[in-house]
């Protein structure tokens, strides 16, 4: 329907659905569009609160809360799972949360909030951890619990489009719906909901329409956490290696040890490499650092090309630069880092 409530038909041929998502909302903290906000109204603060609160401490809170901080916010992030950032490798998680304490960022996991209620020009948090209530009040709270497809008002009832459990809309690997020349993409289908990864999507379903092979690789999507410093990854975490059935090897490096982080004052974080102990084979990629979301670039270009780390090791990285911390991590692999010992770790 269009502004007017007037309705119109356009016929094509072919039609790709990207409609996006929206953030989702919980019944205990309903947004108001001042005190209480989602992700967009965050960005619309006009002055820096005193105190703020975030629930959910995934990729949109850590971020929103951390600039926050940084802007001289004090940020309580309330986490309802027990664990924090459980997509990302155990020992990237663990050194993060270090990293976003020490910046100030008071971050409770196995905490739910069961209530949040504006009172005056505050908002009144009541959360509860290992069964003990507590009650905080802020002057702004976000709520980042994540987000859903926008297909639920989007198709209508005889639409014949299929959805899955989940809402999302149901596509193979090429994006393609049960229904002739109809694609989905991006947040609206399964996978991560990044922009990157639509992008691509759009532009394989393009291509498919106009007869072309293309194809994404969704063993390659990077995911970037845009705090300071960086959390980006590839491929598979040590864990989810593990849990495949590999017999995996990884090797770590800390930027402490290189000279163009210390240089430029940015000496903080590490990079990992995860990979099949028995091939070879690089798994995955994972940084913390200033830069991370480019650094595992590389992780990928080297997955995409099914490299190894002995490859890695055998290549030349220019110095002085943040990347030669790829190359010590894959020395380290095997034990051989070369200006810092480091840990080798089989299992």
């Amino acid at each position: 329907a269009l502004a007017d409530e007037a309705e119109t038909t356009i016929t094509a041929k072919n039609v790709i659905l990207a409609a996006g998502s929206v953030p989702i909302d919980i019944p205990v903290a309903k947004n108001d569009g001042d005190r209480i906000v989602d992700s967009t109204g965050a960005l619309d603060f006009t002055a820096v609160p005193k105190r703020l609160g975030v629930i959910g401490a995934g990729v949109i809170g850590l971020e929103l809360g951390s600039v926050w901080r940084r802007l001289g916010a004090e940020v309580v992030v309330y986490e309802a799972l027990p664990s924090f950032l459980a997509a990302a490798d155990k020992d990237i998680a663990k050194e993060a949360g270090k990293m976003l304490k020490k910046q100030g960022l008071d971050i409770r996991v196995d905490t739910k909030v069961t209530n949040a209620e504006v009172k005056g020009d505050q908002v009144i948090v009541t959360s509860e951890t290992k069964g003990e209530s507590s009650e905080e009040s802020f002057d702004k709270l976000i709520v980042c619990v994540g987000r859903r497809a926008y297909s639920e008002k989007l198709l209508g009832e005889d639409s014949g489009i299929q959805l899955t459990e989940r809402g999302l809309i149901d596509v193979n690997d090429q994006c393609k719906t049960n229904l002739d020349g109809v694609y989905a993409i991006g947040d609206l289908v399964r996978g991560p909901m990044l922009a990157h990864k639509a992008m691509e999507e759009g532009m394989m379903a393009v291509e498919r329409i106009h007869g072309e092979k293309a194809q994404v690789n969704y063993d390659t999507i990077i995911n970037v956490i845009y705090t300071h410093p960086e959390i980006a990854w590839v491929g598979l975490t040590e864990q989810e290696a593990e849990a495949a059935g590999y017999e995996v090897k990884t090797g770590s490096f800390n930027l402490a040890a290189n000279g163009r982080a210390l240089a430029q004052s940015e000496a903080q974080g590490s990079i990992k490499v995860v990979a099949d102990a028995k091939t070879d084979r690089l798994l995955g990629m994972h940084a913390i650092s200033a830069g991370a979301g480019d650094i595992v670039h590389q992780g990928m270009i080297a997955m995409e090309f099914v490299s190894s780390i002995e490859d890695l090791q055998l290549m030349t990285f220019a110095h002085p630069t943040i990347s030669e911390a790829v190359h010590e991590a894959a020395l380290s692999a095997d034990g051989r880092a070369i200006h810092a010992i480091q840990r080798k770790k089989r299992k």
